[in-house]
C-alpha cells in the first residue's frame, strides 16, 4: 500500500492540566483533526470534539484502522502522554508508519516534571520502564550503584513491589525513594521515604499515574548502628561502607559466613586477611575472636579509607588496616596462625609462597577465588607443596519478589579452597601436564 507523502498523523503529548497545557498552535492543530486516537483518559480531554475516535487496545487493529483513514486523506492526531518519543507510543509508530508522515508535538515527560519536583539535575540520570517488564532490569543498575534512577511503573510493579524488590538485593548501595504520582494535575503529590517504609504497601496505596525516583544516598554513619543487636557474625552487606563506583565488590555475606567456618578460629590468634577490600572479613573475624589480632593487608588507598570507617563504625579496634602490596608488606607482620586470601593483585604464586614461610605448622589459609583459572593454579601450587587442601564451590541465590510471586537470584559462585599446613613442606615434581597450571594469568578475584 503506498502513501501520500504528506504529514498526515500528529503525534501531540499531553500532561495531567489536559486541553488547558497545551499551546495555542498545539490547539489548533487538535481542532482541525477529523479522526482522535488515544486512550480514554486522553480522549476525555476532548468530550466535544466532532472528530471519529479510535480508543488505542488492540494496535493491530488501530494501526490499520489508521492507514485507511491517512489513504482516505483524514487529518489523524494521536494523544499521548508527555513526550511521544520517551518511553511513550511514538516507537510504535515509527515502526509502523513512513516518518514523512509524522509530526511529534511533545509536552513535559513525568520524568522532567518529577525531578524539577525535587530540584535535581537530571542530565545524569537514568530511567528504566518496568511497565510490563521485569523488575530484573533493575539489577545491574542497582548493583552498580547508579547515582539517579528514574523508574516507569505499572498495577504489579508498583512502588512498593519496587521497594520489596531493592531491599531483598541486600545491596551495599543506600537509595532515597521518592514517589510521585498525578504530576501536573491538581491531585499532584510528590513525597519521599525509605525503602523499608512503604515496602509492605501494595497498589492500592498509590494512584495509578505515579512515577519513583531512586537518589542513592550516604546515610552510613559511625555511630548509627546499635551494635548489641547485631548476629555475632554473618553480618549484612548493607552494613559496610563499599567502593563508589564497585558497590558490589565486596565478599558475600554467605561467603564470609563460610569462610569463617572454614578458618576455623580459635582466641589469641594472629590472622591475616589479604585484599582486605572493605575489610568485611577482618572485621567478621575480629568481632567473633576480640582477643585474636587481625591485620587486613589492602594495595588501594580508598580501599584503607573504608577498612578504617568500617571498623570505626562496628568498634573493631583488634583489626589493623596495612596498606601495601602483597607479598612484599607481609614480611613486616606478625606470623599468622590463620589467612584468609580474597583478593591476589596479579601475585598469587608470590603470595602463596610468602604465606608458606611464615604460617604456623598446623595453620589453615582460606582462599576465595572467582576464576577458573586461580582455582587451577592454587591447587596446582598445593598439590606440588603437599598442602592438605579441600575444595567448595559455592553458588548462592536470594529471593527477589517477582510480581505477587518469589523467584531466585543467584549471586556470582565463588571457589572456596581450605588448606592446611600439616608439616614442613617439602616440594614434589609434578609431570609437565600439571605444571600448566600454574602458568594461568593471576588476576585478582572480583566477588561483585
Amino acid at each position: 500500500m503506498s502513501f501520500p507523502c504528506v504529514t498526515m498523523i500528529n503525534v501531540i503529548g499531553i500532561g495531567l492540566d489536559g486541553a488547558a497545557g497545551l499551546t495555542a498552535d498545539t490547539l489548533a492543530v487538535v481542532d482541525r483533526a477529523t479522526v482522535l486516537v488515544g486512550s480514554d483518559r486522553h480522549l476525555d480531554y476532548f468530550p466535544h470534539h466532532p472528530a471519529e475516535r479510535l480508543v488505542l487496545g488492540n494496535m493491530v487493529v488501530v494501526f490499520e484502522t489508521m492507514r485507511r483513514r491517512v489513504v482516505q486523506s483524514e487529518k489523524i492526531v494521536v494523544i499521548v502522554s508527555g513526550d511521544p518519543l520517551f518511553f511513550g507510543l511514538g516507537r510504535l509508530l515509527l515502526e509502523n508508519f513512513p516518518p514523512e508522515q509524522l509530526t511529534f508535538h511533545p509536552y513535559l515527560s513525568s520524568v522532567q516534571l518529577a525531578f524539577n519536583r525535587l530540584k535535581l539535575t537530571w542530565q545524569d540520570a537514568n530511567v528504566v520502564s518496568v511497565h510490563g517488564r521485569s523488575l530484573n532490569l533493575l539489577i545491574p543498575l542497582l548493583q552498580k550503584g547508579v547515582q539517579k534512577l528514574a523508574i516507569f511503573t505499572d498495577q504489579n510493579n508498583h512502588p512498593g513491589a519496587i521497594a520489596r524488590f531493592y531491599r531483598n538485593l541486600d545491596l551495599p548501595t543506600h537509595y532515597h525513594l521518592w514517589v510521585c504520582e498525578d504530576l501536573g494535575s491538581a491531585k499532584e503529590k510528590v513525597y519521599s521515604c525509605l525503602p523499608a517504609d512503604i515496602d509492605t504497601y501494595t497498589q492500592e496505596d498509590f494512584s495509578p499515574l505515579n512515577l519513583v525516583i531512586l537518589v542513592r544516598q550516604e546515610i552510613l554513619t559511625g555511630n548509627d548502628l546499635d551494635l548489641k543487636t547485631l548476629p555475632l557474625m554473618g553480618l549484612a552487606d548493607a552494613n559496610f561502607f563499599s567502593f563508589d563506583d564497585r558497590p558490589g565488590l565486596i565478599t558475600k555475606r554467605e561467603v564470609r559466613v563460610q569462610a569463617l567456618a572454614e578458618l576455623a578460629l580459635q582466641p589469641n590468634q594472629i590472622v591475616w586477611d589479604i585484599g582486605s577490600g572493605t575489610g568485611s572479613v577482618a572485621i567478621e573475624i575480629a568481632r567473633l575472636c576480640p582477643t585474636s589480632q587481625v591485620y587486613g593487608i589492602e594495595k588501594s588507598s580508598m580501599g584503607i579509607v573504608l577498612i578504617e570507617r568500617n571498623c570505626q563504625r562496628f568498634s573493631t579496634l583488634n583489626v589493623h588496616p596495612i596498606h601495601g602490596q602483597a607479598p612484599e608488606i607481609l614480611s613486616s607482620l606478625p606470623k599468622p596462625d590463620r589467612i584468609f586470601i580474597g583478593g591476589s593483585g596479579g601475585n598469587l604464586i608470590d603470595i602463596l609462597m610468602s604465606c608458606q614461610e611464615k604460617l604456623a605448622i598446623g595453620g589453615k589459609l582460606v582462599l576465595a577465588l572467582a576464576t577458573l583459572e586461580n582455582l587451577a593454579t592454587c591447587l596446582a601450587w598445593f598439590k606440588k607443596h603437599q598442602w592438605d587442601c579441600s575444595l567448595q564451590h559455592i553458588q548462592i541465590s536470594r529471593s527477589v519478589p517477582f510480581a505477587n510471586l518469589t523467584r531466585l537470584n543467584p549471586i556470582n559462585p565463588v571457589n572456596l579452597i581450605t588448606a592446611q599446613r600439616l608439616n614442613n613442606h617439602t616440594i614434589i615434581e609434578l609431570p609437565p601436564e600439571s605444571m600448566d597450571a600454574l602458568n594461568y594469568p593471576d588476576n585478582t578475584d572480583s566477588f561483585e
